[in-house]
């Protein structure tokens, strides 16, 4: 894959359209060997291009087919070809038929969009004005695409995987199964996996996204083995797997859904964290009834454990939330996080074992507090334990103890 353009090349912006293919593709049997990434440089461009085409079989093109001066695709690979562009009067219509249903006339500049090289195969493109194309040169086969995500995921989707499918028929595509972990470090996942015997076809990864530990098990499509060996892979991993092909928070918001209940939450340290996290998934944000970002007000001489749930008890009373979340002070002896429930109410103070940046830790506040409330859905130890956490102070108390009933 090329990918072009300064502001990727530069870092303005992330190159998520690369992530994106190379997921796609691997799990489809078309793994990528390369990825480059060239700026607005014609030379540069029709040089990469060239070289690309002398060594893969296929290449994707991303980016550089707009109608502006730095959009320089189609003339680099023109000059990689050594041939010259031709206009597509089909794309030219097409340019002319949405600007007419925006009720706007086309710009001249657009022109320069339907400049193809000679010979090249049309791509379409129905969500904006840059038509993809693909040329075959030397040994390989060339798709251009745009930059713009939406455009592009979906001419590869529309385009270009269903022909790599047609003229790669053989390929052995793959399933790819997830497992998030929390709590434990990627080495110390590496280790206590490395007894599994993997049948052949089978692979492991690993992606690490903090808090997270992503454990990806590669098998081949539908293979028979698939659910045997990801049985093990939970099993080994225990407790610290917070969900399976799908991120913790959806997972989560299944539990809450499965379980008929809403949650309140109050959030000290945590800043916001939780809520915004809850309220990006549609099953949580369904089950979230309120959340507030305040100072725990329960005394400056009383910031124990038990004045934080009794707190969180009282603003539960208050909004008739089944569960309410709460995450407290934060100071030298560790944040406080805490869950009151209908059965019962779990607090415990949290210290982490190295520095992290203020994002960071409220990002690690919010997710202690979803495992503990993952965990009392699923019937699991409330109050989990981590490898580079440490719980200096739990408590633990019926319902009615906090309650005045």
């Amino acid at each position: 894959m090329i990918s072009t353009g300064e502001e990727v090349l530069h870092g303005d912006i992330v190159d998520t359209n690369a992530a994106w293919l190379s997921r796609l593709f691997f799990q489809h049997g078309f793994p990528l060997s390369r990825r480059t990434t060239v700026g607005d440089q014609l030379s540069d461009l029709a040089s990469e291009i060239e070289h690309c085409s002398l060594t893969a079989d296929i290449v994707v093109v991303n980016g550089g087919l707009g109608p502006t001066t730095d959009d320089l695709t189609a003339q680099a690979a023109a000059i990689a070809a050594d041939s010259g562009l031709e206009q597509s009067d089909h794309w030219v219509a097409q340019m002319q038929a949405k600007y007419q249903a925006m009720g706007r006339e086309m710009p001249a500049a657009n022109l320069k969009q339907a400049m193809l090289p000679e010979g090249a195969v049309l791509l379409d493109n129905p969500v904006g004005t840059a038509c993809g194309f693909a040329m075959k040169l030397n040994r390989a086969w060339l798709y251009f695409t745009p930059g713009v995500p939406s455009e592009f995921k979906q001419m590869v989707t529309d385009e270009i995987l269903p022909r790599l499918k047609q003229q790669f028929s053989e390929v052995a595509a793959l399933d790819c199964h997830r497992f998030y972990t929390f709590g434990l470090s990627e080495s110390g996942i590496g280790q206590t996996l490395a007894a599994i015997k993997l049948p052949e076809g089978y692979q492991l990864g690993y992606r690490s996204s903090l808090p997270f530990i992503e454990v990806k098990l590669f098998t081949p499509r539908h293979a028979r083995q698939a659910r045997e060996v990801q049985q093990q892979l939970v099993a080994c991993l225990g407790e610290h797997v917070v969900s399976v092909d799908r991120e913790m928070v959806a997972h989560v918001g299944q539990q809450l859904q499965s379980a008929g209940l809403d949650v309140m939450v109050v959030e000290h340290c945590s800043g916001g964290w939780l809520t915004n996290w809850l309220s990006g998934d549609p099953l949580c944000r369904q089950a979230l009834r309120s959340g507030q970002t305040r100072m725990v007000d329960t005394g400056e001489q009383d910031r124990t454990l038990a004045a934080m749930l009794a707190y969180a008890t009282e603003e539960r009373a208050q909004s008739g939330a089944s569960i309410t979340l709460i995450s407290g002070a934060w100071g030298e002896s560790g944040f406080q996080v805490g869950l009151v429930t209908p059965t019962g109410c779990w607090g415990q103070v949290v210290l982490t074992r190295r520095e992290y940046s203020n994002q960071a830790q409220r990002n690690i506040v919010a997710t202690v507090i979803l495992d503990m409330l993952r965990r009392y859905l699923a019937g699991q130890a409330v109050i989990g334990q981590y490898e580079f956490l440490s719980c200096a102070e739990q408590l633990h108390l019926p319902a009615e103890a906090l309650c005045g009933d």
